[in-house]
């Protein structure tokens, strides 16, 4: 594929801007910040667009929290206004990236998502006797700055473009310590590269994909894996010969070197399918899916969280509605009747009315 140029006017044309602004307002129109850049829109579109055309920007300050689901994650929350360049980049460049990606990526693209990766994965399950279930470890704060933008570079010829990513790239705040060694470093090597992306912007997402797009196209092509699917950094290569899928995996490490990353030891595995698959928060089975505990106590948790939040005032029945159908929709992807009977039978959305 030839590498595009021009792209830059693309991304900070008016007309871009506002529909990134309109994209990354979604969901946020009732918080403080989108409110405030909206209120006198026009005028902010113009002065972000000054500051890009003239390599002004500069990204602003993350603000960061933590979350525990299920594992301790660092989440990174970009200004609004940054947030409203992401969107602008992606809506630009990411077509480009998605027509060369592989069709059994599922995370972060348009018309895939969870669901349909577990569709995929549970029709691989009913051909295959064993799966090699692999993730990246600590993955969006191993990747590579240098690694990244090269790879960015190989379907980006847009010299201002190039530039404006890596001006988001190396923005990017301090993530959780990912120092890992490989073939022909020496003892400073890991200390002197850049690494790391925040979990939270869309960019991150999307340079995720861009970043193991490689791997995919390896999987496929190079070791002709057929049954082979990929979520973020998870993913599952199904087979009949465990002694292949063990093969597989040690090449597979060794690929990963190439671009700085390393496979976790402890949850890289080979496992029967008639065991059941660890998929995306759920047991896939050839005829059916169970709800991984830790899931299910999650979405407890989320539950008893939204009831008390309608219950203070901060949400209207309306957003309530809403989430609660967004669980039973996912919940309903599996065999969960019971346990959908047994959650929203403990769980009361009433609202405290003073005086």
């Amino acid at each position: 594929m030839r590498r595009r140029a021009y792209l830059f006017q693309e991304i900070v044309s008016f007309e871009n801007l506002l529909a990134a602004s309109k994209e990354a307002r979604k969901g946020k129109r009732l918080k403080p910040e989108p409110a405030l850049f909206h209120l006198d829109l026009e005028t902010n579109i113009l002065e972000l667009q000054e500051d890009l055309a003239t390599g002004a920007y500069r990204p602003g300050t993350y603000h960061t929290f933590r979350i525990y689901d299920p594992k301790s994650r660092v989440i990174s929350a970009a200004p609004y206004r940054d947030r409203v360049v992401h969107h602008a980049i992606c809506r630009v460049i990411e077509p480009i990236f998605d027509r060369c990606f592989i069709f059994d990526s599922y995370a972060n693209r348009k018309k895939k998502g969870t669901h349909k990766a577990l569709d995929r994965c549970t029709s691989f399950c009913r051909s295959s006797r064993y799966v090699l279930k692999s993730d990246v470890k600590k993955f969006f704060p191993s990747i590579d700055h240098e690694v990244l933008l090269n790879l960015l570079a190989k379907k980006i010829k847009c010299k201002k473009t190039m530039d404006l990513l890596w001006t988001v790239i190396s923005a990017s705040n301090p993530q959780e310590p990912a120092i890992h060694y490989f073939p022909g470093d020496d003892l400073f090597t890991p200390l002197l590269r850049r690494r790391g992306i925040p979990i939270g912007n869309l960019t991150s997402q999307f340079f995720g994909n861009v970043m193991l797009d490689p791997l995919d196209h390896f999987m496929k092509e190079t070791m002709h894996c057929r049954r082979y699917v990929r979520f973020s950094d998870d993913f599952l290569v199904f087979g009949d010969e465990k002694a292949m899928l063990h093969e597989l995996l040690e090449k597979t490490r060794e690929f990963l070197y190439l671009f700085r990353l390393a496979l976790h030891d402890k949850k890289c595995v080979v496992r029967r399918v008639s065991d059941g698959v660890p998929f995306l928060g759920w047991h896939v089975f050839s005829d059916h899916r169970r709800l991984r505990r830790s899931t299910g106590i999650r979405i407890q948790r989320s539950l008893r969280r939204l009831a008390k939040t309608y219950q203070e005032g901060g949400i209207d029945l309306k957003r309530v509605k809403a989430s609660v159908m967004s669980f039973i929709g996912h919940l309903k992807h599996g065999d969960t009747r019971g346990l959908r009977q047994e959650m929203f039978r403990n769980t009361v959305f009433k609202r405290i009315i003073k005086g």
